[in-house]
């Protein structure tokens, strides 16, 4: 969804070319259990960095969210599995679009941990979008009803995930050339293969 968060986490090469910019980097790693672990401290020796995020308005306090990701793994992996999608895919939009904070509001209204909009957390029945089960659940089958209407095309899904579904339609199925979701689409597909390429060889 228009995640502030989205241009944060993408813009870092930009940010720090422009000079002096101090960075709330994000690191991660997949324990022996398989359970992702987030956070901008890496105190132990298995964490790698994740991305690279500038610090700005509430950027610095993603930490105390990241640390607090594991308490999500159960209702990620349960509501991919729900939905069919990888859990992986859902972890990354959640990183990039609130870096694990369910308190999150958008300044177009969009909340919680995947940054439901109101139409959409309507149309996938939830009752309360800062619910963070709730709000899993929805963004997960909001990604496979996206991959599906786009024929598998994840980045043509995370497009309509940010931008909206006409907008990915209007621009002839491809990605709108609007600066944030050009920016969006790349950092969650980073996030993404990062976090596969922990999981197989954690």
């Amino acid at each position: 969804m228009h995640a502030r968060w989205a241009v944060r986490l993408a813009m870092t090469v930009l940010a720090a070319a422009a000079g002096g910019v101090a960075h709330a980097d994000i690191y991660s790693f997949v324990d022996g259990s398989g359970v992702t672990h987030f956070s901008n401290v890496p105190v132990d020796n298995r964490y790698r960095l994740l991305l690279a995020t500038p610090v700005e308005e509430g950027a610095e306090h993603a930490g105390k969210w990241l640390a607090k990701s594991t308490l999500y793994d159960p209702l990620i992996d349960r509501a991919a599995r729900s939905a069919a999608v990888r859990p992986e895919l859902v972890r990354a939009v959640i990183v990039v679009e609130s870096a694990f904070n369910p308190r999150a509001v958008s300044k177009r209204g969009a909340v919680g941990l995947m940054q439901l909009r109101p139409a959409t957390a309507r149309r996938y029945g939830v009752s309360d979008a800062f619910d963070p089960e709730q709000n899993i659940t929805a963004g997960a089958h909001y990604l496979r009803d996206l991959m599906a209407r786009f024929g598998n095309d994840m980045e043509l899904a995370l497009a309509a995930y940010n931008a909206g579904e006409e907008a990915v339609e209007r621009y002839g199925r491809s990605i709108p050339p609007f600066s944030e979701t050009r920016h969006y689409v790349p950092a969650v597909m980073r996030v993404y293969h990062k976090l596969l390429s922990q999981q197989r060889s954690g």
